[in-house]
């Protein structure tokens, strides 16, 4: 983590610290005074509803050795003034990853791009020292934090940049300053922002923009908008896909097995089988793209089997358990029109003693797209699922689609509220039944996932 004085990070940053403060010494940041640690350096971020100035007083009370301030503060007080500190906390994480030796990998996309960070991270760390981004906290707050926190012998950092608004990748990728970049893929999530699919190419390409010279770029190339991209900043491009044999390394031979997927990954030299213990065919472009990035790495094919082979990915994606005698799809983090697709034929796909149930939450940011999406998605369920209940404003689209795909008014349901759909689940559903929960981080699926389970009496 960053350890330096605040006349360093003063110059860094354009601030200006007193004269008899200069000298101090900070051990890492904190933007929060709940998780704050003695000997960091606070930094109080400003939104439209709090100023983390107002807890300066108790940021030195928890041990804070200094303060980055945008306000005067009284002299007694070890602080850096600055105009803004959110700007300056993006300037001394940027001045700090120029200090690292790491090599750093950065992975965007519409849809899988936290799970495939997850998976580049394991693999990577089979070989290196790696230090990653945290959950997906992908955003400038998550970033700044991310690198601030990297240990000085990190060889590997793996990072997620995120975005909604042109500019904002621009951004991140200026203060990542990536060696390798990931696009995994371009969906459809936030073109209520971007305008189109195009749009979110473009903004997804900013990520080039900070590419280091040298520096590699890993494409899906079964992707439209992706492949054969010319005249782009990067010095070399490598394509992965698991459609497209023409891709430099893509998987072949896929297999599902209960519970997983095993596939042959092959090219950029390499030959060799792995098995990731995930469903889906999105699945193994995940893998296969993390692979992608493992052989640029000269990461061992012996090395990225085993890691594939033991992967966990983070909570609320994806997590099949069983609970008081369902089986639970935990996919409550997010959904896009692609993932809610993916999530769906994962479901269809499931051996069952009971029915498929698709409980489904509004995906957001689709702006004029969002009607015929929710069709569209309802038309797919209708085949793949025996009961679908969904909640949101654009439920009763969701519901259209799936009786207009054949489905009856009493397997196809569609709720006001989270509460009203989970006490009509309570009443259908049946030990031995799979049940899949998803929706856009919005809807808050995870609640409507943890009300049901309060509900269900322990199996005898």
């Amino acid at each position: 983590m960053i350890c330096t004085t605040l006349s360093v990070i003063a110059g860094w940053c354009g601030g200006t610290v007193a004269p008899e403060y200069a000298e101090v010494s900070i051990r890492g940041v904190s933007t929060d005074t709940r998780t704050i640690q003695a000997g960091q350096l606070f930094i109080p971020l400003q939104g439209d509803r709090f100023d983390g100035h107002d807890y300066i007083e108790a940021a030195i009370q928890a041990g804070a050795a200094a303060v980055l301030t945008a306000r005067d503060l009284s002299p007694e007080i070890p602080a850096i003034r600055v105009e803004d500190t959110m700007k300056a906390m993006l300037d001394i994480s940027s001045a700090y990853r120029d200090s690292l030796k790491a090599r750093v990998v950065a992975i965007t996309g519409s849809v899988g791009k936290t799970t495939t960070k997850e998976m580049i991270a394991a693999i990577l760390a089979t070989t290196y020292r790696v230090w990653k981004t945290r959950e997906n906290h992908n955003n400038r707050i998550g970033l700044s934090q991310t690198l601030l926190d990297t240990p000085a012998d990190t060889e590997y950092l793996v990072l997620e940049l995120g975005m909604n608004h042109f500019g904002e990748m621009r951004e991140l990728t200026a203060v990542a300053k990536p060696d390798l970049v990931v696009i995994t893929n371009i969906g459809s999530m936030h073109i209520e922002h971007l305008g189109s699919r195009e749009g979110i190419l473009q903004a997804k390409l900013e990520i080039l923009e900070g590419l280091r010279p040298g520096g590699t770029a890993v494409f899906n190339g079964d992707e439209p908008l992706l492949w054969g991209l010319h005249n782009i900043q990067a010095d070399r491009i490598i394509y992965f896909g698991i459609e497209n044999e023409k891709c430099d390394i893509h998987a072949r031979n896929l297999e599902t097995p209960e519970g997983g997927i095993r596939f042959t990954i092959e090219g950029l030299g390499q030959r060799f089988d792995v098995y990731v213990p995930m469903e889906g065919r999105h699945s193994s472009q995940n893998a296969t793209a993390a692979a992608a990035v493992a052989v640029c790495c000269n990461v061992l094919p012996a090395n990225i089997q085993t890691a594939l082979s033991r992967f966990q990915n983070t909570d609320m994606r994806q997590k099949t358990y069983e609970a008081k005698g369902y089986t639970i799809i935990d996919d409550c983090y997010n959904a896009g029109p692609e993932s809610m697709e993916a999530a769906i034929l994962v479901l269809g796909d499931k051996k069952v003693r009971g029915r498929r149930i698709a409980v489904l939450g509004d995906m957001l940011e689709l702006g004029d797209r969002a009607a015929a999406e929710h069709y569209r998605i309802g038309r797919i369920a209708a085949n793949k699922t025996d009961m679908i209940l969904a909640y949101g404003p654009n439920a009763e689209r969701v519901i259209s689609g799936a009786m207009t795909g054949g489905m009856k008014n009493t397997q196809a349901m569609s709720f006001d509220t989270q509460e009203e759909m989970v006490n009509a689940l309570v009443s259908r559903a049946r030990p031995g039944d799979v049940l899949l929960f998803k929706g856009s981080r919005g809807m808050r699926m995870e609640k409507a996932l943890e009300l049901f389970l309060e509900l269900q009496p322990e199996p005898l």
